[in-house]
Protein backbone atom coordinates (compact mmCIF):
# COMPACT_ATOMS: atom_id res chain seq x y z
CA UNK A 1 0.00 0.00 0.00
CA UNK A 2 2.97 2.40 0.61
CA UNK A 3 3.01 5.57 2.93
CA UNK A 4 -0.39 6.03 4.39
CA UNK A 5 0.53 9.79 3.45
CA UNK A 6 0.49 9.15 -0.14
CA UNK A 7 -2.23 6.59 -1.18
CA UNK A 8 -3.03 6.08 -4.65
CA UNK A 9 -5.96 4.37 -6.00
CA UNK A 10 -6.50 0.59 -5.91
CA UNK A 11 -8.96 0.25 -8.93
CA UNK A 12 -9.02 2.09 -12.61
CA UNK A 13 -12.27 3.03 -14.13
CA UNK A 14 -13.42 1.86 -17.50
CA UNK A 15 -11.73 3.60 -20.28
CA UNK A 16 -15.25 5.06 -22.09
CA UNK A 17 -17.91 5.83 -19.82
CA UNK A 18 -20.84 5.44 -21.69
CA UNK A 19 -21.02 1.80 -22.84
CA UNK A 20 -24.63 0.90 -22.60
CA UNK A 21 -23.42 -3.12 -22.31
CA UNK A 22 -20.42 -2.29 -19.61
CA UNK A 23 -23.12 -0.53 -17.98
CA UNK A 24 -25.82 -2.87 -17.92
CA UNK A 25 -23.78 -5.56 -16.44
CA UNK A 26 -22.00 -3.65 -13.74
CA UNK A 27 -25.86 -2.62 -12.61
CA UNK A 28 -26.69 -6.34 -12.37
CA UNK A 29 -23.44 -7.40 -10.20
CA UNK A 30 -24.52 -4.22 -8.44
CA UNK A 31 -27.98 -5.15 -7.36
CA UNK A 32 -27.18 -8.75 -7.47
CA UNK A 33 -24.00 -8.13 -4.82
CA UNK A 34 -25.81 -5.40 -2.84
CA UNK A 35 -22.28 -3.71 -3.88
CA UNK A 36 -22.26 0.50 -1.90
CA UNK A 37 -21.01 1.31 -5.39
CA UNK A 38 -19.41 0.60 -8.44
CA UNK A 39 -16.02 1.53 -7.10
CA UNK A 40 -16.11 -2.00 -4.82
CA UNK A 41 -16.93 -3.31 -8.41
CA UNK A 42 -13.63 -1.74 -10.09
CA UNK A 43 -11.44 -2.88 -7.09
CA UNK A 44 -12.99 -6.34 -7.29
CA UNK A 45 -12.12 -6.57 -11.59
CA UNK A 46 -8.53 -4.69 -10.47
CA UNK A 47 -7.84 -7.86 -8.14
CA UNK A 48 -9.15 -10.06 -10.77
CA UNK A 49 -6.83 -8.56 -13.53
CA UNK A 50 -3.87 -8.74 -11.37
CA UNK A 51 -4.20 -13.03 -10.82
CA UNK A 52 -4.74 -12.68 -14.32
CA UNK A 53 -1.32 -10.51 -15.23
CA UNK A 54 0.51 -12.94 -12.55
CA UNK A 55 -0.71 -16.03 -14.74
CA UNK A 56 0.00 -14.69 -18.23
CA UNK A 57 3.44 -13.74 -17.62
CA UNK A 58 3.77 -17.08 -15.60
CA UNK A 59 2.70 -18.77 -18.86
CA UNK A 60 5.61 -17.05 -20.76
CA UNK A 61 8.02 -17.74 -18.00
CA UNK A 62 7.34 -21.77 -18.07
CA UNK A 63 7.46 -21.48 -21.77
CA UNK A 64 10.40 -20.51 -21.59
CA UNK A 65 11.92 -22.88 -18.68
CA UNK A 66 12.16 -20.30 -15.98
CA UNK A 67 13.46 -22.20 -13.13
CA UNK A 68 11.14 -19.98 -10.67
CA UNK A 69 8.15 -19.72 -12.59
CA UNK A 70 7.41 -23.38 -11.24
CA UNK A 71 7.58 -22.08 -7.82
CA UNK A 72 5.54 -19.16 -8.13
CA UNK A 73 2.99 -20.99 -10.12
CA UNK A 74 2.74 -22.83 -6.58
CA UNK A 75 2.33 -19.95 -4.85
CA UNK A 76 -0.21 -18.31 -6.76
CA UNK A 77 -2.46 -21.66 -7.06
CA UNK A 78 -1.90 -21.84 -3.13
CA UNK A 79 -2.86 -18.20 -2.66
CA UNK A 80 -6.29 -18.87 -4.74
CA UNK A 81 -6.58 -22.34 -3.03
CA UNK A 82 -6.37 -20.53 0.66
CA UNK A 83 -9.36 -18.16 -0.45
CA UNK A 84 -11.12 -21.05 -2.29
CA UNK A 85 -11.43 -19.40 -5.64
CA UNK A 86 -10.17 -22.61 -7.27
CA UNK A 87 -9.09 -25.80 -6.09
CA UNK A 88 -5.69 -26.89 -5.44
CA UNK A 89 -4.93 -28.92 -8.72
CA UNK A 90 -5.71 -25.74 -10.66
CA UNK A 91 -4.11 -24.85 -13.68
CA UNK A 92 -2.46 -21.49 -15.54
CA UNK A 93 -5.97 -21.69 -17.89
CA UNK A 94 -8.29 -21.95 -15.09
CA UNK A 95 -6.86 -18.63 -13.60
CA UNK A 96 -7.25 -17.06 -17.12
CA UNK A 97 -10.69 -18.27 -16.71
CA UNK A 98 -11.72 -16.93 -13.66
CA UNK A 99 -14.95 -14.44 -13.80
CA UNK A 100 -15.40 -11.23 -11.87
CA UNK A 101 -18.41 -13.21 -10.15
CA UNK A 102 -15.62 -15.80 -8.70
CA UNK A 103 -13.90 -12.54 -7.35
CA UNK A 104 -17.56 -11.79 -5.75
CA UNK A 105 -18.55 -14.82 -4.47
CA UNK A 106 -15.25 -15.03 -1.84
CA UNK A 107 -16.71 -11.46 -0.14
CA UNK A 108 -17.58 -11.35 3.48
CA UNK A 109 -20.90 -9.86 2.65
CA UNK A 110 -22.23 -12.34 0.00
CA UNK A 111 -21.04 -15.70 2.38
CA UNK A 112 -23.11 -13.86 5.19
CA UNK A 113 -26.46 -13.40 2.97
CA UNK A 114 -25.31 -17.45 1.84
CA UNK A 115 -25.26 -18.61 5.57
CA UNK A 116 -28.39 -17.11 6.00
CA UNK A 117 -27.33 -14.60 8.57
CA UNK A 118 -29.40 -12.16 6.53
CA UNK A 119 -32.03 -12.06 4.34
CA UNK A 120 -30.74 -9.53 1.50
CA UNK A 121 -27.32 -8.39 0.42
CA UNK A 122 -27.95 -5.50 1.67
CA UNK A 123 -28.96 -6.17 5.14
CA UNK A 124 -25.78 -8.28 4.97
CA UNK A 125 -23.78 -5.45 4.56
CA UNK A 126 -25.20 -3.46 7.44
CA UNK A 127 -24.81 -6.52 9.69
CA UNK A 128 -21.22 -6.64 8.82
CA UNK A 129 -20.93 -2.49 8.86
CA UNK A 130 -22.94 -2.31 11.89
CA UNK A 131 -20.44 -5.04 14.21
CA UNK A 132 -22.91 -7.40 14.72
CA UNK A 133 -20.87 -10.29 12.49
CA UNK A 134 -17.67 -12.24 13.65
CA UNK A 135 -14.67 -14.24 11.76
CA UNK A 136 -12.75 -16.49 13.71
CA UNK A 137 -14.28 -14.85 16.51
CA UNK A 138 -13.34 -11.22 15.87
CA UNK A 139 -15.86 -8.71 14.98
CA UNK A 140 -15.38 -7.29 11.51
CA UNK A 141 -16.81 -4.21 10.05
CA UNK A 142 -15.31 -4.69 6.51
CA UNK A 143 -17.79 -6.33 3.62
CA UNK A 144 -15.73 -6.72 1.10
CA UNK A 145 -13.27 -8.54 3.21
CA UNK A 146 -12.32 -11.86 1.19
CA UNK A 147 -13.10 -14.80 3.52
CA UNK A 148 -10.28 -17.81 3.74
CA UNK A 149 -10.98 -21.45 3.53
CA UNK A 150 -10.45 -22.16 6.89
CA UNK A 151 -12.73 -19.26 8.60
CA UNK A 152 -15.97 -19.62 6.35
CA UNK A 153 -17.20 -22.09 9.16
CA UNK A 154 -16.08 -19.63 11.59
CA UNK A 155 -18.86 -17.12 10.59
CA UNK A 156 -21.47 -16.24 13.41
CA UNK A 157 -23.16 -13.40 14.87
CA UNK A 158 -21.65 -11.25 17.80
CA UNK A 159 -21.83 -12.57 21.62
CA UNK A 160 -22.58 -8.74 22.06
CA UNK A 161 -25.09 -8.18 19.27
CA UNK A 162 -28.59 -8.88 19.94
CA UNK A 163 -29.12 -10.73 16.78
CA UNK A 164 -27.20 -13.86 19.17
CA UNK A 165 -30.46 -14.35 20.84
CA UNK A 166 -32.29 -17.04 18.21
CA UNK A 167 -35.57 -15.47 19.27
CA UNK A 168 -34.41 -11.92 18.07
CA UNK A 169 -37.67 -11.01 15.91
CA UNK A 170 -35.17 -10.37 12.56
CA UNK A 171 -33.53 -13.59 13.46
CA UNK A 172 -37.07 -15.24 13.25
CA UNK A 173 -38.29 -12.87 10.01
CA UNK A 174 -34.87 -14.45 8.30
CA UNK A 175 -35.73 -17.41 9.22
CA UNK A 176 -39.16 -17.47 7.52
CA UNK A 177 -37.69 -15.63 4.15
CA UNK A 178 -35.32 -18.20 3.69
CA UNK A 179 -37.93 -21.32 4.70
CA UNK A 180 -40.34 -19.11 1.54
CA UNK A 181 -37.21 -19.05 -0.79
CA UNK A 182 -37.40 -23.02 -0.17
CA UNK A 183 -40.36 -23.60 -1.05
CA UNK A 184 -40.62 -21.49 -4.33
CA UNK A 185 -37.33 -23.19 -5.50
CA UNK A 186 -39.25 -26.87 -4.92
CA UNK A 187 -42.10 -25.41 -6.62
CA UNK A 188 -40.41 -24.29 -9.22
CA UNK A 189 -38.57 -27.74 -9.89
CA UNK A 190 -41.70 -29.62 -9.73
CA UNK A 191 -43.03 -27.21 -12.25
CA UNK A 192 -40.16 -27.71 -14.36
CA UNK A 193 -40.03 -31.74 -14.40
CA UNK A 194 -43.68 -32.05 -14.95
CA UNK A 195 -42.97 -29.27 -18.18
CA UNK A 196 -40.30 -31.81 -19.35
Amino acid sequence: MGDQKFQRKSYSTPRHPWEKERIDYERELLIKYGLKNKRELWKAEAILNNFRTQARSLQAKIRYSDPLAQKQLQQLLAKLSRLNILTENATLDDILALSLEDILDRRLQTIVYQKNFASTMKQARQLIVHGHITVNGRVTTIPSMFVQKGFEDNIAYSEKSPFADENHPIRLAIAGAVKEEQEEDKKENVKEEEDE
